[in-house]
């Protein structure tokens, strides 16, 4: 794989003229081939059921020898009667599965649009999906011809699955064509949470599984929506919700973010658990009781390619990576639910950034063998006995047939799933095992059906009891050896000093994107809390504010960065936050050894030259070339570049942004700049000199050094002696953190 290649693929598209490329044009999907007739996986799925099933799958051995049969007789048969015998036989075999021993399963039944190609932005959203890069917020509230209704697994088995007889009865339907969706049922099956927009906003509602009990649970003012709601164990409700007031930064701010927020059963008390950069997605509740997500993050990462599976504890303490740090694949994995059973597996959708929304393939997912790339990617399941195939793509599944949604677990080899077999065919529901049989259940023409849930009991998992303190406006870290992890890999002791403490403010709505904070990044305004001490051991215990976005850049004894953490973490209330080392693996246990920093107290942050503040040019940077360049750089032709304050450069227009930069400029910002972004005279003649971060920069761990202030031109030429410029400390300081 060149990566290479492909960071100049990503190069030329994103970055040229420093803006975020729109989507590519989408041509009408063609349809695929049809599946193969697997009779190894049909045979490997009966074995295993006459195993472990027993009497209680009576039928096993018939099934066989009609498989049997069939198999020694297919290549005489028309491959139409050869095809519709298996699929017959296929059905009822795997439908007579004793675990499907419940009968009602909820779905929600949504109208097709009517698009030439269904694959186009339009089509998608008129189906419920928004884009990979969006929320609900971004869709239309209303216009949806759509209803929760129960599908019964006894008249499947009696009917045609692609032409049923009976209509679904239905639970509820959102008034005046509003939304509905984002099933979660309680593991006592006696209720229901699931979003309903109308058209002022999104909101979490509840219901029984008889359509009666109707009841809105969110109260949030109606500027603010809700949604994508999950049951906790002690009966709480963790959703989705834009209360944060950020917004998207590849969207230039034109789209709202949603974080996950935590409500009582009633929907009070309101507390934010994520405080992300950008969306957080699909929760749900893992066997351990924690909250199993989705997260978005590109902070100096390219956009495209990061999203990692999180978990925390329902208090929001404990964040951390499951699956896709500094990966270029997996793009995403949405709709992520764990595989009942012993081994840690899950089951989720992969999809790709622009392209299919939400949607893509149905894989088998297991974190404890490892968090990075594709190895913790177990089995692909399609129906076709495809092998996973890692590839670095920005449109990944838009070609893969079929495409799922809303994988829901029956066991650690059976799931009940929506599926979009090809472009002709309507969305269905699908039974899907892990021998890689696809089974239909039902499809109708004209609906989609999405969302199976199977009504019955499942057992809840442990209460977390909170670890929050909510009289604290602060947490605590601790870092056991800075040099665990491969993040120093090669960095001798002593080379680290301190720690740099970075809190991220993220973009609100209209004032986000890639030329906002500077030219080509960075994405997000980065606030120095200020330094802590390392100690000799690379030990460090230190405080830090609660709900904010940290990232910690370890530097040398000139307070030069060595590593850059291009992420962040979050700390609640009262939280306790330990790591072993840099980018240490998530599952490594930490060796039982003493540290110089356990023994002592938390370390107060150090202030950098004044307090806490977002890091500007003008402010920090620009009196270091008053004091000691524009005497020469004074704006005359003899010594270029003009390194003046802005106020005393005449005519000083800024920077012409991209085409999609200035088209995604809220209107009277537009007005005000022409598309233009003033930052200084001296900012846009010195940050070409300047060795940085920018906007799509490699996803992979960073070696060591890779932005060092030394790699920087304008450093190594200050270094040298320009002219017999002499800094002293304090400006050596505010050039090498700039």
């Amino acid at each position: 794989m060149n990566r290479v290649r492909v960071l100049l693929v990503v190069a030329l598209a994103l970055f040229a003229g420093h803006g975020v490329a729109a989507a590519p044009a989408r041509k009408a999907p063609a349809p695929p081939p049809p599946a193969p007739l697997n009779f190894d996986a049909l045979r490997a799925a009966i074995v295993d059921l006459m195993t472990t099933s027993g009497p209680r799958y009576p039928q096993g051995a018939s099934f066989l020898e009609r498989l049997d049969q069939l198999e020694r007789a297919a290549a005489a048969l028309p491959w139409s009667e050869r095809e519709r015998t298996f699929r017959a036989l296929q059905r009822e075999a795997l439908l007579a599965n004793p675990r499907l021993d419940f009968d009602r399963v909820l779905v929600v039944r949504r109208k097709l649009p009517s698009a030439p190609n269904p694959l186009t932005p339009v089509a998608m959203n008129a189906l419920g999906l928004p884009s990979n890069h969006e929320c609900n917020s971004s869709l239309n509230r209303t216009g949806f011809d759509n209803e929760l209704a129960v599908l019964s697994l006894q008249a499947a088995r009696t009917e045609a699955a692609s032409a049923p007889a009976r209509a679904l009865p239905s639970l509820h339907r959102p008034p005046a064509g509003g939304y509905g969706g984002e099933v979660d049922l309680h593991w006592d099956a006696d209720r229901l949470l699931f979003t309903q927009a109308d058209a002022t906003h999104w909101t979490v509602w509840e219901m029984r599984p008889d359509g009666s009990g109707l009841r809105q649970v969110s109260r949030l003012p109606e500027d603010v929506d809700a949604f994508d709601a999950c049951y906790l164990p002690d009966g709480r409700v963790v959703f989705g919700a834009t209360a944060a007031f950020q917004s998207v930064p590849c969207w230039h701010g034109a789209r709202r973010v949603s974080n996950l927020y935590l409500m009582n059963a009633d929907g009070s008390g309101v507390r934010q658990l994520c405080h992300d950069q950008d969306h957080d997605l699909h929760p749900s509740v893992l066997p351990s009781g924690q909250i199993l997500f989705n997260r978005w993050d590109y902070t100096g990462i390219n956009h495209i390619y990061l999203r990692e599976l999180m978990a925390m504890n329902p208090d929001g303490t404990g964040q951390r990576a499951l699956l896709g740090s500094n990966s270029w694949y997996p793009n995403s994995l949405y709709f992520t639910q764990p595989l009942p059973g012993a081994a840690p597996r899950l089951a989720g959708i992969l999809s790709g950034y622009h392209g299919a929304h939400k949607m893509g393939q149905l894989l088998v997912i297991d974190a404890s063998r490892g968090a990075e790339e594709h190895v913790g990617l177990v089995q692909r399941l399609s129906g076709r006995g495809e092998p996973i195939r890692p590839q670095i793509s920005d449109v990944l599944v838009d070609e893969d047939w079929p495409k799922f949604l809303h994988p829901f677990p029956l066991t650690e080899k059976l799931l009940l799933v929506a599926a979009w077999p090809a472009p002709d065919r309507p969305w269905g529901i699908y039974l899907m095992d892990t021998f890689d049989n696809l089974v239909l259940v039902r499809e109708e023409p004209g609906y989609a059906l999405f969302e199976p849930v199977a009504l019955e009991p499942r057992p809840r998992p442990p209460v977390i009891p909170d670890r929050i303190d909510p009289t604290r406006t602060d947490a605590t870290v601790y870092l056991q050896d800075i040099h665990a992890g491969p993040g120093l890999k090669g960095v001798p002791r002593g080379t680290v000093t301190r720690l740099r403490v970075v809190a991220y403010h993220f973009g609100y709505p209209g004032l986000a994107g890639p030329d906002i904070i500077g030219r080509g990044g960075p994405w997000e305004v980065m606030r120095i809390l200020g330094t802590v001490p390392l100690e000799a051991d690379g030990s460090a215990h230190f405080t830090v504010p609660a709900g904010t976005p940290i990232a910690l850049q370890p530097l040398d004894a000139e307070g030069k960065a060595v590593q850059l953490m291009r992420s962040w973490f979050t700390a609640m209330p009262g939280e306790r936050v330990s790591c072993i080392g840099c980018h240490e693996s998530s599952v490594r246990v930490p060796a039982p050894t003493y540290s110089l920093a356990a023994s002592q107290p938390p370390r107060a942050i150090e202030p950098w030259l004044g307090p806490p503040r977002g890091f500007d040019f003008a402010r920090e940077v620009q009196p270091v070339l008053d004091a000691h360049c524009v005497r020469c750089h004074d704006g005359t032709s003899t010594a270029p570049p003009d390194l003046r304050r802005e106020e005393l450069v005449e005519g000083y227009t800024g920077q012409l942004l991209s085409r999609l930069g200035v088209e995604r400029m809220p209107p009277k910002m537009k007005a005000a700049t022409g598309g233009r972004m003033r930052y200084t005279p001296a900012y846009d003649a010195l940050v070409r000199y300047v060795r940085r971060v920018g906007i799509e920069d490699d996803v992979s761990l960073l070696t060591p050094g890779a932005y060092h202030a030394d790699t920087s031109p304008l450093v190594q030429l200050l270094r040298k002696g320009h002219y017999g410029v002499a800094l002293e400390a304090e400006s050596w300081s505010r050039l090498v953190t700039w």
